[in-house]
């Protein structure tokens, strides 16, 4: 009898102490089987090119799912238009977290976009998970807990001081001229690119303009600012339109200064085709992922990204690089939720989000992992100079590191 009491004791005492990170526990949006994922993207509107990117995630967890999910539940993606408008990413927001019950929102398309909806978001305790932006704002953990981003390259302000230090290393008397879509996120790239200059902002600035996203074209902005003949002309937008307009026009009116074109229209595609490929010749870029080819060469990682994108969507055209960064945060995304085992809480979900060690990502370049803490939400903080050769993207640097 008293043996048995014993065993008994110890068995309690065991289950008492069975650590709480081996039970499940599931926030809104989670079971056995499922994740719920909230996404919108411009599949209309003036930046549709951008689409891509949500087919291209769209696929990946279709071949997740095929291969049983992550950690035996399927990824049920559910992505919405939002036409790149602030109003409707709202109205979808809203949609996805409160009619269909998603676990978290992911992978919004886009500064302004992303930002209609962060206040309602971290409001009711929602993670906003991997929003594709480069601003600043959202290295914000103690007023927004909620949001993360993962952009394509460094912060605009990183991105500026990078593109600045690069172009006066090549001549430190260069003259400035910049053009910039005017939203928050153009804002803070042309502030960087002030910050940079420091001191000699008034001399080395020629000229800045900004520009609507809804405008038709930006000749006659490009127009003014070639008549400054500077040396250096940057250029930023999230649209490819925009982008290649600037970089046509410019070679049109035999405007030939050092051009920097903002990380996220460096695409081949959607702007440099467009453009004119003789026209965006040496136009440089900074990134963080693996510049495109069509024919990689000892490049494992690029030529299995290449097969995925034949396999999955043989439509799709290649060349877009939107489409490299969709698999790359998808990827993302599947190592986050694994880190996060059977806790898949909301709060538990960005906690994991916010302690990224040294995460390699299979495009992502030599050097660059995911980094991320509870005070520090910039998953990516350095890049190298990437510049176009006529066919294709090309390394043109040592890995740039940004503060």
């Amino acid at each position: 009898m008293r043996a048995a009491l014993v065993l008994a004791a110890a068995l309690a005492v065991a289950c008492l102490s069975t650590p709480v990170s081996a039970q499940k526990s599931y926030g809104p949006g989670v079971s056995d089987t499922e994740i719920k994922i909230g996404n919108t993207m411009p599949y209309s509107g003036p930046a549709s090119p951008l689409g891509i990117t949500g087919r291209v995630i769209s696929a990946y967890f279709d071949e997740v799912n095929e291969k049983g999910g992550v950690n035996g539940r399927k990824l049920n993606l559910l992505s919405l238009d939002d036409a790149f408008s602030p109003p409707k990413t709202m109205e979808a927001a809203r949609r996805l977290v409160e009619g269909d019950g998603v676990a978290f929102i992911f992978a919004t398309m886009g500064t302004a976009p992303s930002s209609a909806i962060a206040k309602y978001l971290n409001s009711n305790k929602v993670p906003q998970i991997f929003l594709i932006s480069s601003a600043s704002k959202w290295n914000d953990p103690a007023n927004m807990p909620w949001s993360m981003a993962l952009p394509w390259a460094p912060n605009y302000t990183s991105e500026a001081a990078i593109d600045v230090a690069y172009a006066r290393a090549k001549n430190p008397n260069a003259r400035f001229a910049v053009l910039y879509q005017n939203d928050d996120a153009g804002k803070e790239y042309f502030r960087g690119v002030k910050e940079a200059l420091g001191a000699d902002a008034d001399k080395a600035l020629a000229m800045a303009s900004s520009f609507e996203v809804t405008d038709p074209t930006v000749d006659s902005q490009v127009l003014t600012l070639a008549n400054t003949k500077a040396d250096v002309f940057m250029i930023y937008s999230v649209t490819p339109r925009a982008c290649a307009q600037a970089i046509r026009k410019a070679h049109e009116v035999g405007w030939q200064p050092t051009r920097f074109l903002a990380s996220g229209c460096a695409n081949k595609a959607t702007v440099m085709v467009p453009a004119g490929l003789d026209a965006g010749k040496g136009v440089l870029s900074l990134g963080s992922l693996k510049p495109f080819v069509e024919q990689p060469k000892d490049d494992p990682s690029m030529t299995a990204y290449i097969d995925f994108m034949k396999k999955r969507l043989p439509n799709a055209d290649i060349n877009n690089v939107a489409g490299l960064y969709g698999y790359t945060v998808a990827e993302a995304l599947v190592v986050l939720l694994k880190q996060c085992k059977d806790n898949l809480t909301r709060e538990n979900i960005m906690a994991q989000a916010a302690n990224l060690k040294n995460v390699p990502l299979s495009l992502l370049m030599p050097g660059i992992t995911l980094n991320t803490t509870p005070q520090d939400f910039r998953p990516i903080k350095d890049g190298y100079m990437l510049q176009f050769d006529g066919n294709d993207w090309i390394v043109a640097s040592e890995l740039l590191r940004g503060t």
